[in-house]
This record gives structure tokens, C-alpha cells and sequence, in this order.
């Protein structure tokens, strides 16, 4: 982000004072990155003149030392001395640190394999440099004192590959600096370290243990989770960790599946990201991973979802907490009417004139169902309630798995005024089952088209609805000005159209994601991670976009509804699926087809292993392979004989590319590590052996949470309901005691 685009920020939330110290500071790192890179070009071939030329602006960059606070970048007598990463290139060129250490700390000398340099930001870091006689092996090199610099804000200094220097914090204030490499830290396997200051002995000098990145306290967090600023929370831990235990608006971003997710969780590069785990332990992994993907101003929440706890803030178990608390919220304050299982059962047995609405999903509802139930996601309700319940005295009873759609899917009916009576199935299908009853299975209902007439009363009920809720209506010059103003990096902008799968993949304008509206309510966290960003609906019908778009503005979002033309730039459509692009700053691991890894599988010579998702794999899986969640799974390879391959594989071979791709650079396993070609859907089409169950399961629940609707054995199942129903219900004192969460309701 150049310090042009920083103005257009600040102009965007009308308040430089909510543009924090984080954003300003990862402007002006982008703005000195991108002058690095235009005056040096090939890092590998910098001159001398060159490298002069961009000290000269990192010692600018270091004079702004209000953007380098030491609360962002702390040591103390248990870590004295901490590098922290600010920037890295995906090849790890041009690699920017803050060395934050207390005084006293010293480096023996040493080279650096590359060109490098040093400037202050606070305290006097003195570096001596020697005369280095150097030979065929660095064991016969002499040292020689020749002259010492001592950095501080406003000087710099400039190393070779060759040159070696110590480094010593002088006086009694903590130091900063910055070190600016041509190579990363953790890319300069050949650089060495004398023992002495005379040469001789040596040891070869690898990168610092535990590079960091910029921190910041619960505190700090809990307040800018408030401010107006956009912010995505990301926990990397694998999502059934997640569930356990996370903060309120963090949403679940496993490390290893960002290269195929977080170009749709946060599409803007420069979004301040906050990164969360459980205890610090992998965040700072996750963290290196976004900036090598390209994302700027990334921090870490000191001390993870452990210390938010500690400091008296509120966590949250389960999943899409945002949209579940939500509805409890709804319920809870507007007195949404409800029917028991029993009462519901009575009334059909006796004939009454009634119609049960299944909010969920064709494909939930497709798994099971209340067996008179028609399917109609949320979205649709208010489209299409007309045609299955046209007559006025037809009571409507709104249903889902749980509690969260029945709710918002019964209110979504009487916010819009409809005439019939509406109520939610108190508890929805769990509640069915735990009163003795059973579900059909395998169903599906066609959505019935509304006719004109219904349309036109659907269209003034949303209307209505929208407009008491605050949903904007733009036009084509807002909505371009506005997808300018995203690619020019100033703000976030999220496109959806709501439309149900099929109508979306007949045609939708290029560059709008596919989220199903009742979904979008529902699981608003799987699709936008930035807070305070804008979403836009594709607004086809005059009904669905408003009736997703009010829900959206009651739960906090900046939300706006656009009606694309018939004719000029919108008459042009795009057919098919929502396209993903995986991001691949790695280098890719081996293929190797079914056939062959079921040979050396069947030979002993191999470990099958998938990562995808234990529900899938419980279906069905390669016979004789394992399911290993990717947050343990270089733990597990660890434990493996090193003459045997390794056989990553997921649904369709996409991830298990990208993960070992990341594990060859990183972990670096010593066996054998491949992909197996076209994933578990190749394994099949080849009419290789399969299998089914739990059995190979290594790491239990840790992908995913998993539903009480899974488990075969009735008591286990009815005690998850249970165990369940007590969760949400109880979510709406937990957000009383979180504070500010950006919900207001309409009346």
C-alpha cells in the first residue's frame, strides 16, 4: 500500500484516528518494499550505489519509531533478544525484521551470505566490522577489528555477502532496529558464526529460533474489534480446535488451507489481520504463511485464545457463533413463537391446515427431513411462501436441525408481514428425535416459482423490510467506484449473489461469489472475515437480496443491494460454478497416480494419509489408508520408518498439494512425501480397494466439529442434542457479557 492509498483509507472511515498504528505502520513498510524493489530490482545482482540509495529510506522508514511501539514488539528477561518479521517476499527475497533486544545483547561474528542492512529505530545497536581473510574454509579464516559503527535512528549501515560484523546493544534503553536482507533469515543455510572474534573455529549460523511477528495484547484487540477500522481475527488452528474454544469474531482459517481460502476471507491484501491460536504456539507460522502469500499488515494476539480468557474476556465453543447467537438474540428479544414437536405432530394428525417450511439447504434437507416438510431455504421464504401457503388461515411452521434457521426463518415471515400465522419448531429436528420420533430421508421438493402476483406482494414485503433495517440501494456508477476503491487496496468489498445453485450457475456477473442467502445469515463467517467491510447483493428479484441484506444489517454489516440491468456491461454473464483460486507459494511436491501408491502401499513401501475431512473419510477412503488433521500431521510423519513414502491425499488432490508443498518447505520430512494425483475421487474412479468407519482415525475430532446427528448410538446422539440446545441457548447471556457485537435489531 503506497501512502497515496494510506490517505484514501483514512478518507474511507472519516477519522484518521481510527487508522491504527498497525495499518500505518504496514503502509509504510509496502511503500519502502515497493521503492526497494523498483530501485534494486534482482535482489541477487545489487550494486553498491543501489543499496546505498535504499538504506537512505529504510533510515526514513526507522526515524517513524511511533510506528514501531515497543508493546508491538516486546522483550523481556525471559526473551531478550527477538526477531520480528515485518515483510518477506513468497521467495523470501527482500525480507524486512524489527531486532528488538534489551541491552546487552551481542552476536559473535558473523557473515550473512547476502547483501544487508541496518538502521535504527530506537537505542544504539554498535556493530564492528572485520577484516575477513578468507579462505576455502571458513575454519582457516582470520578476523581483524578494522572499524565500528554504532547504529542509531537516522544512520545506516551496509553489509556484502562476505563482510562480518558483531552486533552489541549499547546503554540502557531496549533496542529497535531495522535489518533489511536480500535473502531471508531462514534462506541463508550457508552463513557462519566464529566462535571468537580472531576467526578459526565456526558453527554454521541458522535462522533465529522463533521468528516473531508484531503482537498485540487481548486488550488491545477487544478494543479495536470496536473501532471502525476493517479487521479480520483469523485462528489457524484446524477448525475442530477452533470449535473448543476461540474469541467471539475470530473466524476458523486453518493454516495449512489459507493458500485455497484466504483469497475469499479477506480479498484485500493490506486488511489488518490479527492471527489467533490457542497459545501463541502457531500463530507466528500463521502469520509467516499470509505474508508469504502476499498480505501486509499482519499481527499476532499475544499469548492466544488462553490469554484472552485470562484477562477476563469472553470465549466462545462452537461453530458460526456470530449467526447462532444471533438468532438466540431474535428469539430473545422479539419473542419469536414457537410449536413443540408434540403440538406440531397433533395438529398434522388431525388434518389441520398447516405448512412446515425446512429453512435448510436442498442438501440438508435432502440428508433428512420432518417427512411432510417442504424444502425452502431462508432466502426463499419470503419468494416463494406464497405458493405453497396461499391461504391466509394456513399456519406456517418454519423448521431447521437446531435452533438458528427456524428462528430467523419463522421472524424473516412476520417482519415481512405476511397474513398467515407463523411460528419456528422450538429445537427443530432435534427435538423430533428426542421426543421418539423419526425423519425421512433422501427427499427432495421442487422450489415452487412464485407468479406474478406473489412476486409483487414479495417485492413490497422485502422493500419494507430493507429499508427499516438501513439496506442502501446503489447504482452502476456506486457499485464501479466502489469495486475501484477495493483494487485500489482502501477498502474491502465482498460481492455476493444469493440465488439458489442453479439459478447461479446459469448465468451471474463475472466476479460475484455464489452464497446461498439463508447461508450467508447462517454462516456469515465462512464467507466475509473482514469486519466492517462492504457487502453488496446481487439483487435479481426484487426479494431474496433485501430479505438477506436486512438480516445482514441487523447483525452488524455495511450492507447494500445492487439490481444488475438487462442490458450494457451487466447483460454479460458468466456460466458455471463460483471459480477458486489457489494461491501456491510453494513449490510443488511429486505426484504419483492411484495405481502406483496402491502398489507400493500393497508393498509395504508406502503410508496413505488424507487430510481433507474425517466425515468424508469415514465414508469412504483408500483401504488401509489414515485420517490425520494437517495441524498434526508433520508430528505424525515424524513417527513414520524413514524408508517408507508418504501419500497425502484429499477429495480431489487440491489441498494435499498445497499442504505438502508447504510441508517440503517447511517441517522438510525425511521420508518420501507425494500427492497422490486426482485424490480420493481418482482413487475411486480406478476401482482401487476401499473402506469405511473410524478405524485409521489419528487425530479424533480435530478437522472439524462434529454434529450429534453423526453418531449411530441413540444415547451418544440424544446427550449431543441435549448438550447442544443448553450451548445455544445460552448464548445469549454470553453475549451479554462479551459487550459490543454490532447486532441491533429492528422493531
Amino acid at each position: 500500500m503506497t501512502s497515496a492509498h494510506l490517505s484514501a483509507v483514512v478518507r474511507e472511515v472519516d477519522n484518521a484516528d481510527q487508522v491504527s498504528v498497525a495499518t500505518r505502520r504496514a503502509a509504510a513498510i509496502s511503500q519502502f518494499i515497493n521503492t526497494a524493489r523498483e530501485l534494486i530490482g534482482d535482489p541477487s545482482q545489487a550494486r553498491r550505489q543501489d543499496l546505498e540509495a535504499v538504506a537512505h529510506h529504510l533510515e526514513t522508514l526507522g526515524r517513524q519509531s511511533a510506528l514501531f511501539p515497543e508493546a508491538d514488539f516486546p522483550v523481556n528477561e525471559q526473551y531478550p533478544a527477538v526477531v520480528y518479521r515485518l515483510s518477506e517476499e513468497t521467495d523470501g527475497s527482500f525480507a524486512l525484521y524489527l531486532s528488538a533486544g534489551l541491552p546487552g545483547k551481542s552476536v559473535q561474528p558473523h557473515d550473512h551470505t547476502t547483501w544487508a542492512m541496518i538502521t535504527g529505530v530506537q537505542g544504539i545497536e554498535r556493530n564492528v566490522f572485520y577484516r575477513r581473510e578468507k579462505t576455502d574454509d571458513p575454519a582457516r579464516d582470520t578476523l581483524t577489528p578494522e572499524r565500528t559503527i554504532d547504529v542509531v535512528p537516522g544512520n545506516s549501515v551496509i553489509l556484502g555477502p562476505d563482510d562480518v560484523h558483531t552486533i552489541e546493544l549499547q546503554g540502557q534503553q531496549t533496542g529497535l532496529h531495522l535489518h533489511f536482507y536480500g535473502r531471508g533469515l531462514d534462506h541463508m543455510p550457508a552463513r557462519v558464526v566464529f566462535d571468537t572474534r580472531e576467526g578459526g573455529s565456526y558453527r554454521t549460523f541458522g535462522p533465529p529460533a522463533g521468528i516473531r511477528h508484531a503482537r498485540i495484547s487481548p486488550q488491545a484487540l477487544k478494543a479495536a474489534l470496536a473501532e471502525r477500522e476493517e479487521i479480520a481475527v483469523l485462528d489457524v488452528r484446524d477448525a475442530g480446535v477452533y470449535a473448543r474454544s476461540h474469541l467471539l469474531f475470530a473466524v476458523s482459517a486453518p493454516r495449512w488451507r489459507l493458500p485455497l481460502e484466504i483469497d475469499r476471507l479477506v480479498p484485500r491484501r493490506s486488511t489488518r489481520i490479527v492471527v489467533v491460536d490457542g497459545d501463541e504456539s502457531q500463530a507466528h507460522d500463521g502469520a509467516h504463511q499470509l505474508i508469504r502469500l502476499g498480505w501486509t499488515n499482519v499481527s499476532v494476539l499475544a499469548g492466544g485464545t488462553a490469554a484472552w480468557a485470562a484477562a477476563g474476556l469472553e470465549v466462545f465453543s462452537g461453530t458460526n457463533v456470530p449467526s447462532k447467537a444471533f438468532g438466540e438474540v431474535i428469539e430473545h428479544q422479539k419473542q419469536t413463537p414457537w410449536i413443540s414437536s408434540d403440538e406440531l405432530e397433533r395438529l398434522v394428525q388431525q388434518g389441520k391446515n398447516i405448512a412446515v417450511v425446512d429453512s435448510r439447504t436442498p442438501e440438508e434437507f435432502a440428508a433428512f427431513s420432518l417427512p411432510f416438510a417442504h424444502s425452502l431455504p431462508g432466502a426463499e421464504l419470503v419468494y416463494r411462501i406464497g405458493e405453497i401457503a396461499p391461504d391466509p388461515d394456513t399456519l406456517v411452521v418454519v423448521n431447521c436441525a437446531g435452533r438458528t434457521r427456524s428462528i430467523v426463518g419463522a421472524q424473516t415471515l412476520i417482519d415481512a408481514g405476511i397474513p398467515n400465522r407463523v411460528v419456528s419448531l422450538r429445537n427443530g429436528t432435534m427435538d423430533w428425535l428426542l421426543t421418539g420420533r423419526s425423519l425421512a430421508h433422501g427427499r427432495q421438493t421442487q422450489l415452487p416459482e412464485p407468479s406474478e402476483g406473489s412476486k409483487a406482494s414479495a417485492r413490497a414485503q422485502a422493500e419494507a423490510v430493507a429499508q427499516r433495517a438501513g439496506v442502501r440501494r446503489i447504482d452502476t456508477a456506486t457499485l464501479r467506484r466502489w469495486q475501484d476503491s477495493a483494487r485500489q487496496q482502501q477498502r474491502t468489498l465482498y460481492l455476493f449473489d444469493i440465488r439458489t445453485r442453479a439459478e447461479y450457475e446459469a448465468g451471474h456477473l463475472e466476479g460475484w461469489r455464489w452464497a446461498p442467502g439463508g447461508q450467508l445469515v447462517q454462516a456469515t463467517d465462512e464467507y466475509a472475515a473482514t469486519r466492517g467491510a462492504r457487502i453488496v447483493l446481487a439483487d435479481w428479484d426484487g426479494v431474496r437480496a433485501l430479505t438477506t441484506g436486512a438480516w445482514l444489517a441487523q447483525l452488524g454489516w455495511d450492507v447494500s443491494v445492487y439490481a444488475p440491468a438487462t442490458h450494457g456491461p451487466d447483460a454479460t454473464r458468466v456460466t458455471g460454478p463460483e471459480p477458486v483460486r489457489v494461491l501456491a507459494p510453494d513449490h510443488p511436491a511429486p505426484l504419483i497416480a492411484p495405481a502406483q501408491a496402491a502398489a507400493l502401499q500393497q508393498a509395504g513401501k508406502a503410508v496413505l494419509i488424507d487430510i481433507d475431512s474425517r466425515a468424508a473419510y469415514e465414508k469412504r477412503h483408500p483401504a488401509g489408508a489414515r485420517f490425520v488433521a494437517p495441524g498434526r500431521l508433520s508430528a505424525f510423519i515424524a513417527t513414520l520408518p524413514t524408508d517408507v513414502s508418504v501419500v497425502l491425499l484429499s477429495s480431489d488432490g487440491v489441498l494435499a498439494g498445497s499442504v505438502a508443498a508447504g510441508l517440503l518447505r517447511s517441517a522438510k520430512p525425511v521420508q518420501p512425501l507425494l500427492t497422490l494425483r486426482g485424490g480420493a475421487q481418482a482413487w475411486t474412479a480406478a476401482e482401487l480397494a476401499t473402506d469405511s468407519g473410524s478405524d485409521g482415525v489419528v487425530t479424533g475430532d480435530d478437522d472439524q466439529s462434529y454434529s450429534p446427528y453423526l453418531h449411530k448410538d441413540l444415547a451418544l446422539r440424544n446427550a449431543g442434542f441435549e448438550e447442544y440446545l443448553e450451548w445455544e441457548l445460552g448464548l445469549v447471556a454470553q453475549l451479554e457479557r462479551e459487550g459490543h457485537t454490532g447486532i441491533a435489531l429492528i422493531e
